[in-house]
């Protein structure tokens, strides 16, 4: 198998996304080097091999990369609705650095392969599924505008790097990812975890940012991190690929799943629409990633809600 014979590097092999690609390159058969810095690794695993990193320090993603055949960049930060200036701002800087850094590294010690994350962000907004090549036809959505804009720029750094180097670049588009190990902490998580932490704490009033008929592509993470596999193996072309599940999802039927999997469909629901609530519509088209990868979501919008509810419960015990 294609991950079998290599090492693969996962950066912020500590974090969300980056512990489920360690897992999903374990059963591929994968050699697994994870990158971590703050943070103690959620998988355990003898055959997994750890590195501290400062991956803002050119010198320990050179230290972190030796040896290493494919990179998988997950470590960066995430910017959510309604953040202040400053942590805005600080999102946009982390994320540029690290993957400058990230990449630079990758060129100097010869890795084959580099997987870089874009974002839905990028696009404009649209009523209907968007392509890829839809990105550059105007700017992202003002809630996204700088983000989407920087992770717009971090495809172009990694352009540059494929065009003067050796080394590969298979580039993904995510839509909104959840499942278990996602940021629940209240100051910081995204709509998914915010809503199933509050059903799981039985919280009544139950207060949901927006109108409710917002709509949005969620993705579970496991489906994502097969996807990203599958990309680094077949279409590392720095050609952006959507990853997502490819159908629509209204806010108010996601709070209506996760509290009836809570147990708490009684709850006074409350929709405050002077909330931030970014895009109204964020629909992505995932032929591409069908035609080219072979990829199809397995898990449904209503399966993967409910597990993650339990994970959440037994976590929280």
């Amino acid at each position: 198998m294609f991950f079998a014979s290599r090492l693969s590097l996962v950066t912020g092999g500590a974090g969300f996304i980056g512990s489920h690609l360690a897992r999903a390159l374990l059963d591929q058969g994968g050699r697994v080097r994870l990158a971590i810095h703050d943070r103690a690794p959620i998988v355990a695993d003898p055959r997994i091999e750890t590195v501290h990193a400062d991956l803002t320090r050119q010198e320990d993603c050179l230290r972190a990369m030796q040896g290493v055949d494919l990179v998988f960049h997950a470590a960066g930060a995430v910017s959510g609705t309604g953040v202040s200036a400053d942590h805005a701002m600080a999102g946009i800087t982390k994320n540029l650095n690290l993957t400058a850094q990230v990449l630079q590294a990758a060129w100097t010690t010869g890795v084959q392969r580099t997987l870089v994350f874009s974002s839905s962000t990028v696009y404009p907004a649209s009523d209907h599924p968007i392509r890829e090549d839809e990105a550059a036809e105007h700017a992202p959505h003002p809630s996204y505008l700088g983000y989407g804009r920087m992770r717009r720029y971090l495809e172009h750094l990694a352009e540059f790097v494929a065009s003067r180097s050796d080394v590969k670049v298979a580039l993904v588009r995510p839509t909104a990812v959840y499942g278990p190990h996602d940021d629940f902490d209240p100051g910081t998580s995204h709509v998914v975890p915010a809503l199933v932490r509050k059903a799981v704490e039985k919280l009544d009033p139950f207060e949901v940012w927006g109108t409710g008929d917002e709509v949005r592509d969620f993705l579970h993470v496991e489906d994502f991190a097969r996807g990203c596999l599958l990309t680094m193996e077949r279409h590392a072309a720095c050609d952006p690929v959507n990853i997502g599940y490819g159908s629509a999802v209204t806010i108010r039927r996601v709070v209506d799943i996760i509290l009836e999997a809570a147990g708490h469909s009684g709850a006074d629901v409350r929709f405050d629409a002077s909330k931030p609530t970014a895009i109204p519509i964020r629909l992505v088209d995932t032929s591409k990633a069908k035609r080219l990868l072979g990829f199809e979501p397995r898990i449904p919008i209503e399966t993967g809600l409910r597990d993650l509810v339990r994970w959440y419960q037994a976590r929280s015990r």
